[in-house]
């Protein structure tokens, strides 16, 4: 699929990898809808970026966690393009264990409201906008919290409810990529530890971790970084542009952090 002149709906575009994503898709051509809720110390700096692409593009304010608002959100792309090609559903939100501390209750519904249950409702919102083009492409962005819930140095950003809602999110893809078929591809993009999610540019990582656990996340990536950003918007573009094959799927960007840090020893010399 080429991405000029397409229309794009892109969750979470306020700041971080949301917002990496939708000024990528925007310098392409296409048509753009950008959804924000927190972060409104960000707002202003989110208008400059998209003005300066020139692109076409409308941010709304929503709280994706309220159905009506879902609702009002895919009555105004129906009423304003009559149809959906992209979707990048990337709303979330994860209590690291050093910054939050034992859970309760509302931090659990938060994680479990916005990282699983708003994805599931958005999709069935614009559904019918997606089937009402030749193609269109749906990508889950999710974590690989959940293949390591929270244990070994994950346990420092990953809490067992954001893991949990993670996991759900495969079957979502998978449920999705079924119900598209032929011409809605539907894919997950499972990321590792990424910049402004978690690691550099968020609270946690400037102001709780301390530079032993830092390493430890790091040291647990074979790639021995986290990632960037722009490593999740060449994802995106190969997902949308080049993998036209490619529905029901997950494709990890993580570094290798799942199989962790340890390398592979050389062969023994055996006995015989």
């Amino acid at each position: 699929m080429e991405i000029k002149g397409k229309v794009a709906l892109v969750l979470g575009a306020v700041k971080g990898i949301g917002k990496g994503i939708g000024l990528d898709l925007a310098r392409q051509g296409a048509s753009l809808i950008l959804t924000r809720h927190d972060w409104a110390d960000a707002f202003c700096d989110m208008e400059a970026a998209f003005g300066r692409t020139g692109a076409q593009h409308n941010i709304i304010n929503a709280d994706l966690r309220k159905t009506d608002e879902i609702e009002g959100l895919a009555t105004f792309i129906k009423d304003r393009y009559g149809r959906l090609d992209i979707l990048v559903n990337n709303i979330e939100r994860g209590g690291w264990p050093t910054v939050h501390g034992t859970y309760v209750e509302d931090q659990w519904d938060l994680e479990i409201e916005t990282t699983l249950k708003a994805k599931r409702w958005i999709f069935e919102a614009v559904f019918p906008l997606l089937k009402a083009g030749d193609e269109a492409v749906v990508i889950n962005i999710s974590s690989v919290a959940a293949i390591t819930g929270r244990s070994g140095p994950a346990a420092l950003v990953f809490n067992e409810g954001y893991s949990a809602a993670n996991r759900g999110i495969g079957v979502l893809t998978e449920t999705w990529a079924r119900m598209g078929a032929p011409s809605v591809r539907v894919n997950e993009l499972m990321l590792g530890i990424f910049e402004t999610r978690h690691a550099q540019g968020t609270r946690g990582w400037r102001e709780v971790l301390t530079d032993a656990e830092k390493q430890s996340l790091i040291d647990q990536t074979l790639a021995g970084r986290t990632g960037q950003i722009s490593d999740v918007v060449k994802a995106v573009n190969f997902i949308i542009r080049d993998a036209p094959y490619m529905t029901g799927a997950t494709l990890r960007i993580d570094g290798g952090f799942v199989l962790g840090g340890a390398r592979v020893p050389p062969m023994p010399r055996g006995i015989v």
